[in-house]
């Protein structure tokens, strides 16, 4: 990206990363101190913890340093889809991360992660999300419960948002659309009970 962001949304993305984190972390420290008990299934059970929680740190941080970090060029470790299918392992969410969205350019599956978090917050019971390649970038369809992405969401996509408003919550998806507008596209969303669409299309004007 080569324009400017305001430093609201850095610091609001750089809170959202923290809170995203923290709970894995926090599980480690916790499962650390378990260890010292004397009972063997006990320290089995918090080495297990411990375990898990790294794995869970160690994909959400991989996850994190290409959405938000990946710039122009190649891109260290794991290509995108397999990140986000680690960072969805063992989660309520589905993720169908399609072979003709894998073939996009490093930068449209930046923006593609990115809509891949929003996109699973709209499906706090679980779902499914479905990322496709579009005649002009891209498309993320979800399927579950509920109406979609709340007003705000929707706006934040859309660049609607005032910075003023915006808050760890609905930060990722202004960045998302921020990613959207850099490639000259802006992202709309459709909705119907049960499911939604991010459509990732050309800007006009």
């Amino acid at each position: 990206m080569n324009s400017p962001i305001d430093l609201r949304v850095i610091e609001l993305v750089s809170a959202r990363l923290c809170h995203d984190l923290v709970g894995p972390v926090a599980a480690i420290s916790n499962g650390v101190e378990l260890i010292d008990d004397d009972d063997p299934d006990f320290v089995r059970d918090a080495v297990a913890l411990v375990g898990d929680s790294a794995r869970k740190a160690a994909r959400r941080l991989q996850f994190f340093r290409f959405a938000y970090g990946f710039r122009h060029g190649s891109s260290a470790g794991p290509p995108p889809h397999v990140l986000a299918g680690d960072l969805f392992d063992g989660t309520s969410v589905l993720c169908d991360y399609t072979e003709p969205a894998r073939l996009l350019g490093l930068e449209w599956q930046k923006l593609a992660c990115n809509l891949l978090l929003v996109g699973s917050e709209a499906l706090p019971r679980g779902g499914r999300l479905i990322l496709t390649a579009a005649a002009v970038g891209l498309e993320l369809e979800g399927i579950g419960e509920g109406n979609g992405p709340a007003p705000e969401i929707r706006a934040a996509l859309a660049l609607d948002l005032p910075t003023a408003e915006l808050t760890p919550r609905n930060v990722g998806a202004y960045f998302a659309g921020l990613l959207g507008a850099a490639l000259g596209c802006r992202i709309a969303t459709t909705s119907a009970p049960g499911s939604f669409r991010f459509s990732v299309v050309p800007r006009m004007g």
